[in-house]
């Protein structure tokens, strides 16, 4: 973005005059909502490690089947790898070093780190085997038995896939997203390992546009109901097409994009956006060609963007979304949060290309402006962080109040360092699990599936819903926090 655009973006952005936190505080949590990623890593662990009570774990992952598979993140307490979320954990991290990494100082490094530790598992998943995507390691109703370190974990460690035969569009368009997103990340830094990512995105993609049906109907025992593509595979398609486009340029993806706009068009007029629906996404992204290339055949999605952020607008005519008496968006019990981060995201990025093109949204008769957008999105940052009804934090080591007893396995049991002795099944429940103590190792930066619709929270590892924590909740933040780190101050003003 050029200084002029910059600086536009920052008059746009300014919020209200108060400012709950600081663009130090703000960079306190980016640091830590990155080191997150490195608590929830599969594998051997590099040298450079810093959260240093995670030890390296399922290193024989895959060679039962002869495929490599060591690596990747589990993709919340428990101890799968569960490839839907993976790959969208992954698509959102590139996504926001793509549209704020200039905003993130010190801490670009890391985060192209986290990506990459994403990337490196899929390019395995999804090049090992002709016509062949590994979507999860583990089978998730034996290890949700199981309450053990990912470290001693003895639960099988079965490998699953889809093919031509038992297709996963849903799956195999979300992984050729998170791919082409990532190449475009290390375009300048590494232009060889961003070719390599991009020419997967465009083999995984064609597997899954060949091959067309939902893996959840493929593999419906093993990823059903924990992370079941209700929305079916068209949003992914959608999704994997405009990435690659926005990575390669290559026309035929323009022309596959303007082809199957009807995808969008038969909108139920649901606001989320997430692990599992990706339309909000693709309507925001592609609205960018409108707004900054003038690419006339996509004001369609411009029209769709623009009411979808109308739905999130309180007191907007099209608002359908649910906030808290505290002002948190609402979207469901079971880890909400994922919804209110992944949001923000999309409120600031819209904001950014609104600016660049010096226009707004209409919503009914009311012009919603790019400043309005940030002001959403922050209150819902700063709610995450501790202005909220409770005064807490609900990222864990951000503030002096944040949840001591979260849903999560390897950080509610001691430190393989510290307790080198193998910890069972029975014994992780018995001991730990129904333990009142707080978790004995700090998973930095992990932020919890929050409060209710009343602002009530429990800080109980028993209440999954509520202190469980998941990639695919902090891959968004990392943007948003990125934005506001050097931006507070500023837009105050």
């Amino acid at each position: 973005m050029s200084m002029c655009l910059c600086l536009c973006f920052v008059i746009l952005s300014a919020s209200p005059a108060h400012a709950a936190f600081s663009s130090q505080q703000y960079r306190d949590a980016l640091q830590k909502s990155i080191l997150f990623f490195e608590g929830q890593r599969s594998g051997k662990l590099p040298s450079n490690q810093n959260l240093t009570w995670r030890g390296d774990s399922a290193l024989s992952d895959g060679s039962p089947y002869h495929v490599d598979l060591v690596g990747g993140y589990y993709d919340a307490g428990d101890n799968v790898k569960f490839g839907l979320p993976m790959a969208f954990t992954t698509t959102l991290l590139a996504w926001s070093v793509i549209e704020f990494g200039s905003s993130m100082q010190d801490q670009i490094e890391n985060a192209r780190a986290a990506i990459r530790w994403g990337t490196d598992y899929l390019l395995k998943a999804a090049t090992s085997t002709p016509e062949t995507l590994y979507v999860q390691v583990g089978e998730a109703n034996t290890d949700h038995k199981c309450w053990q370190r990912p470290e001693d974990m003895d639960t099988p460690r079965d490998v699953y896939m889809v093919n031509p035969q038992s297709p996963g569009s849903d799956v195999a368009a979300e992984t050729a997203a998170a791919l082409a997103a990532s190449s475009l990340v290390f375009k300048q830094s590494d232009p060889a390992y961003s070719s390599k990512l991009l020419q997967a995105a465009i083999q995984v993609f064609d597997f899954a546009e060949r091959y067309r049906g939902s893996y959840s109907k493929s593999l419906n025992s093993v990823v059903c109901p924990f992370y079941c593509s209700y929305s079916g595979y068209h949003d992914e398609l959608l999704w994997g097409a405009t990435w690659i486009y926005k990575a390669s340029g290559i026309s035929s993806y323009m022309n596959y994009l303007l082809s199957n706009s009807d995808v969008l068009e038969a909108d139920d007029g649901t606001f989320s956006f997430g692990w599992d629906d990706k339309r909000g996404g693709t309507k925001v992204l592609l609205s960018q060609e409108f707004l900054q290339k003038n690419t006339q055949e996509l004001e369609l999605y411009k029209a769709h963007a623009d009411s979808y952020i109308c739905s999130l607008m309180p007191g907007s005519p099209g608002s359908q979304a649910q906030y808290t008496p505290g002002g948190l968006l609402y979207k469901g019990s079971t880890g909400n949060m994922q919804y209110v981060t992944s949001t923000s995201l999309l409120l600031l990025t819209y904001a950014k290309y609104l600016s660049s093109s010096s226009t707004g949204v209409l919503c009914g008769g009311s012009t919603v402006t790019a400043q309005s957008l940030v002001g959403l999105a922050r209150k819902q940052v700063d709610y995450i962080l501790g202005d909220n009804p409770k005064k807490m934090s609900y990222m864990v080591g951000f503030g002096d109040r944040y949840p001591k007893k979260i849903h999560h396995r390897g950080s509610s049991i001691p430190s393989i360092h510290d307790h080198p002795q193998r910890v069972s099944c029975i014994d992780g429940y018995q001991y730990y699990y129904h333990s009142s103590s707080p978790n004995p190792n700090l998973l930095v930066g992990a932020i919890v599936g929050g409060p209710d619709s009343s602002d009530r929270f429990s800080d109980n590892r028993y209440n999954y819903q509520q202190s469980e924590i998941a990639t695919c909740i902090n891959a968004p933040m990392v943007g948003v926090l990125a934005f506001f780190s050097a931006n507070a101050e500023a837009a105050a003003t």
